[in-house]
């Protein structure tokens, strides 16, 4: 079978049967996989005795799934998954899980869309390129940290859990891959100004924060904290949502 869709399908049944088992999964339990390709992590889920709504793109590794893996807790879901409505696959009197081993050139883009469907969801577990790990589940202070570390935080406590060697693949990818776990914030709200505010600090890495700042609130006022001067990178998830709670205080006391 050809691949995909720059997919790289993980044969290795030790890492399948790790992934599958970094969820409190049981026969009560229901998860929503993005990107089953040829099915070897969706057996290994099935395995724990939950059903699987797997979410596949490609009609070829649909048909095959259809014809190899047929199973009556199994549901296939010809969809995008960056444009399907995650929660809306979810089981609502079930607890709910997202799994998957996400293509490399759009693992940003998908776990932003786990994040946005939290509140549908228990907790997330993700095989991705090895470097995208470690900048989701980076702190201050580390080279790795940046806005999607911080966008994970604000939304999910991240952790990094175990890595996966190229050989574990068919074909082999060129760099090391890693899982990762989000447990999910379910009941945090969206804050579109908040993660406005965090990608503007963290725009350009090498830039203090009185620059990155600029034109999202005034130059003084900015300018007058005494973060003005330090990057994005030296501050926590806290520190930084304290600064911008004190910058809009202070912006809407300066405007009354």
């Amino acid at each position: 079978m050809p691949r995909k869709l720059g997919q790289h399908f993980l044969n290795d049944q030790g890492a399948l049967r790790r992934i599958a088992a970094a969820l409190p999964l049981d026969e009560n339990s229901h998860v929503v996989e993005i990107g089953p390709g040829r099915g070897a992590l969706t057996a290994a889920l099935l395995a724990t005795g939950a059903s699987v709504t797997a979410v596949e793109l490609d009609p070829y590794l649909l048909s095959w799934l259809r014809e190899n893996l047929p199973h009556e807790r199994l549901e296939l879901v010809a969809g995008d998954a960056l444009t399907v409505d995650l929660a809306a696959l979810s089981r609502p009197d079930r607890p709910s899980f997202l799994a998957g081993n996400l293509p490399y050139y759009i693992t940003s883009p998908l776990v932003r869309r786990a994040l946005e469907a939290r509140a549908a969801f228990r907790q997330a577990v993700f095989l991705v390129q090895k470097e995208v790990a470690e900048r989701i589940v980076a702190r201050k202070g580390s080279r790795d940290y940046g806005y999607l570390s911080a966008l994970c935080r604000l939304y999910a406590e991240p952790e990094l859990l175990f890595s996966v060697k190229p050989g574990s693949f068919r074909p082999p990818p060129k760099v090391d891959s890693a899982v990762f776990r989000l447990l999910l914030r379910q009941d945090v709200p969206a804050q579109p100004e908040t993660e406005r505010f965090l990608e503007a600090a963290f725009r350009q890495p090498r830039k203090t924060l009185r620059n990155n700042l600029r034109g999202l609130f005034d130059d003084e006022l900015v300018s007058a904290q005494p973060e003005a001067g330090l990057r994005a990178q030296q501050l926590d998830l806290e520190e930084l949502t304290a600064l911008h709670r004190r910058l809009r205080e202070q912006s809407a006391n300066a405007l009354s």
